[in-house]
């Protein structure tokens, strides 16, 4: 019985039976015939075809393959052609790129065929390049207006502005097309960030990953003489920060510009000119400030800053006005302050409660130990109305007093020289006074560092002992 159905299954099933057998067959030499087919290109001299990829990469990608180490046959993780230790140019602006490794990927037929090459995409890994900041926007266009698939990952750039070392961007990773086409990741200042850009960029995103900060660039139209304007808004913490800007090569301008914070709050209008020297121009009007903000300048970290100072040339009007019934101590803030090659000029005019404070000077910060030299006076009419306002007593009223002051402070070793003290044109001090004073200065307002200066308590005791 058994027997008689074995023979029944294997007539009516024997015809399948053998073609599956065939089928493993089939199999087999599909599978070798493609391993052949992707492992052969490793035996070819690819040497011998690098001016056709040269001419392929040229025509369609817009680079320039001016030299290179070394160029393989990857079978994997898919087929493609690298290119090791190259030097290539990007052919209209010639902005000159090490790649250790240019992969080129062909479509699959064009492994053998390089006569008819065409190319998926390529993807340049661990790249080098230095740029002006001016060609940053040319790069970046370049990536976005290919029409064919191109990546860079592990991308460090160097911005640079007439030889001057500006910034480093690292592990930049940028892509044309596919699910990153538009985000740009990478480091500066070691910290990661991110940048998201619309379809047609005039809208980025930058977030500075794990800081809170975040920046919004809203762009409006784009010339070809790459002047640009839009608007700036970010989150910085906990202050909000945000303004108009026209952009070309030569400068920036700043207006409606405004930053608000718990301790801080101001208005800022600024001009940046780039060219031909390097200036900042800005008008900056105080709203709100917490004075204790001054507590956390470190005057040390400031001067060690030397190579950056030098190259500045900046012009600054400060102006402060305080609301009617607030509780600050000054009434109106008048400050200018110009800095040319390490060396500092100020001119400020502080008003409070119709006393008049001024103050004149200048100060080197490239010297090891900055000097800032000082020309002051106090003017009141009402001697008692004044003292009051510092919460300090006194009787008589309606009493003249002018005080001028003159002199230098050593801003890292807390020293003070007091040249002339003169009140009231009846008083000047004498060489002993001129020493008392400088004791008594140095011992009650210079309790920590410089900043301990416009400490107001200190000021007060350093009014009474002298008075």
């Amino acid at each position: 019985m058994i027997n008689k159905i074995y023979k029944r299954i294997h007539n009516k099933y024997s015809t399948l039976f053998r073609f599956l057998y065939f089928l493993r067959y089939l199999f087999v030499i599909f599978l070798l015939s493609t391993v052949l087919f992707l492992l052969s290109p490793h035996m070819f001299n690819l040497k011998k075809k690098d001016e056709l990829i040269k001419n392929y990469l040229l025509e369609n990608y817009g680079l320039t393959l001016s030299n290179y180490e070394n160029i393989k046959y990857n079978s994997l993780p898919k087929p493609n052609f690298e290119i090791q230790n190259a030097y290539i140019g990007i052919n209209q602006s010639m902005i000159p790129i090490n790649v250790t490794s240019l992969f080129v990927y062909p479509k699959l037929y064009n492994i053998y065929d390089f006569d008819n090459l065409e190319v998926n995409e390529i993807f340049l890994d661990k790249n080098e390049i230095l740029l002006s900041d001016s060609d940053l926007k040319v790069l970046i266009d370049y990536i976005y207006d290919l029409k064919n698939k191109i990546t860079f990952k592990n991308l460090n750039i160097k911005i640079e502005r007439k030889n001057e070392h500006l910034i480093n961007l690292k592990k930049i990773y940028i892509s044309n097309h596919g699910y990153n086409k538009n985000k740009i990741k990478g480091e500066i200042f070691d910290k990661k960030f991110e940048i998201l850009i619309n379809d047609d960029q005039k809208k980025i995103n930058f977030e500075l990953l794990n800081t809170g900060i975040i920046a919004d660039i809203n762009f409006n139209e784009i010339n070809k003489e790459s002047k640009f304007s839009g608007v700036f808004k970010a989150s910085l913490l906990n202050s909000k920060l945000k303004f108009n800007f026209d952009y070309d090569d030569k400068k920036l301008n700043i207006y409606n510009s405004y930053f608000r914070n718990k301790n801080l709050s101001f208005n800022n209008k600024s001009t940046i000119i780039f060219s031909p020297f390097f200036s900042l121009n800005s008008f900056l009007q105080i709203e709100d400030i917490n004075i204790k903000l001054l507590e956390n300048i470190n005057i040390n970290e400031i001067l060690a800053l030397k190579d950056l100072i030098k190259k500045l040339n900046i012009k600054n009007e400060i102006i402060f006005k305080s609301k009617k019934f607030s509780k600050n101590l000054i009434d109106n803030l008048n400050l200018n302050i110009n800095l040319v090659y390490g060396r500092l000029a100020y001119s400020k005019k502080i008003s409070i409660s119709e006393n008049l404070f001024s103050c004149d000077g200048d100060i080197n910060l490239l010297e090891e130990y900055p000097i800032l030299y000082f020309d002051c006076s106090i003017t009141s009419n009402d001697k008692k109305k004044f003292l009051n306002k510092l919460s300090i007593k006194y009787k008589n009223k309606n009493e003249l007093f002018k005080l001028n002051v003159i002199g230098n402070i050593n801003v890292l070793n807390n020293k003070i020289n007091f040249k002339k003290v003169i009140m009231n044109k009846d008083y000047e001090a004498t060489k002993e006074d001129l020493n008392y004073y400088k004791k008594s200065f140095e011992s009650l307002l210079f309790d920590k560092d410089f900043i301990s200066i416009f400490n107001l308590n200190n000021i007060k005791e350093f009014i009474i002992e002298v008075s």
